[in-house]
C-alpha cells in the first residue's frame, strides 16, 4: 500500500469514527455534542476530497477503494449508535436508524457471501447520495442535541457540569429541556425528517443490491 494523500485521508476518516463515541466518554454535555459534531463534519469533509484527490492526482488503488465504503460505514453506524443511546427512545429516530443498520448489514453480508462476485454491488450514484444523506442528517442531529442542551442549561441557570448532574440524578430530561419551541426543535426536526429520506433511499439501494445478487443465491437444479 501507498500512503498517498488519498488513503491518509481515508485512514483519518476510519479512525475518527469511534471517536464520536469517545466524545461522550470523556465530555459532559452539551461539549461532547459539539466535539462530535466537529470531528463527525470534519471526517466527513474528508469523504468527498479522498476520491477527488485520488482521482485528480490519478492516485485511485485498490486500498482506498477497499477502505473508503468501510470508513463511510464506520461513521454512519457509530453516530447513529450513540444518537439512539442518548434519544431517549424516540421512535422517529429509533426506526429509521433500524433499517439503516439492517440494510448496511445485510449488503456486507451479500458482498461476503458473494466474494468474487460481488464486483456485480459495485456502489451506485443512488447509494453515494444515500451516505450523504445519512451524513447530513446525524450532523444536524448531533447540531440539534448541542442546541437543546445548551437551551437547557441556559433556562435553568446552570453550568453545563451542574447539568449533567442533573441528568445522570434523573432530574432532567436533556431531550425535552427545551419546553419552548427554540433552535434545537427545529435542527433536531430537520435531521428527523433527512434521517427518513436518507433510510428509504438505503432500503431503496439494499433492494437493488439483493435484487443484483439473486441470481447468484439459487441452488443448482
Amino acid at each position: 500500500m501507498t500512503w498517498t494523500i488519498p488513503n491518509i485521508l481515508t485512514v483519518i476518516r476510519l479512525l475518527a469514527a469511534p471517536g464520536v463515541a469517545v466524545m461522550f466518554l470523556y465530555f459532559h454535555r452539551p461539549w461532547a455534542d459539539w466535539f462530535a459534531l466537529t470531528l463527525f463534519v470534519t471526517a466527513a469533509v474528508t469523504d468527498f476530497f479522498d476520491g477527488y484527490l485520488a482521482r485528480l492526482w490519478r492516485q485511485e488503488s485498490k486500498f482506498g477503494a477497499m477502505l473508503d465504503p468501510i470508513a463511510d460505514k464506520a461513521m454512519v453506524v457509530i453516530a447513529i449508535m450513540v444518537l439512539t443511546g442518548y434519544s431517549g427512545m424516540n421512535p422517529w429516530l429509533i426506526l429509521p436508524a433500524t433499517i439503516i443498520l439492517f440494510r448496511e448489514v445485510f449488503v456486507s453480508g451479500l458482498r461476503e457471501f458473494l466474494g468474487a462476485s460481488a464486483g456485480l454491488l459495485k456502489v451506485t450514484k443512488l447509494a453515494k447520495w444515500k451516505t450523504t444523506a445519512q451524513m447530513l442528517a446525524i450532523a444536524i442531529l448531533f447540531l440539534g442535541t448541542g442546541l437543546e442542551h445548551m437551551e437547557g442549561i441556559a433556562r435553568r441557570g446552570l453550568t453545563p457540569d451542574q447539568y449533567a448532574d442533573l441528568v445522570s440524578q434523573g432530574l432532567a430530561d436533556p431531550l425535552r429541556s427545551c419546553g419552548l419551541r427554540g433552535c434545537s426543535s427545529y435542527a433536531t426536526l430537520a435531521g428527523l425528517v433527512l434521517i427518513w429520506i436518507a433510510a428509504i433511499l438505503t432500503f431503496v439501494t439494499g433492494w437493488d443490491y439483493f435484487r443484483k445478487a439473486l441470481p447468484f443465491l439459487k441452488d443448482d437444479t
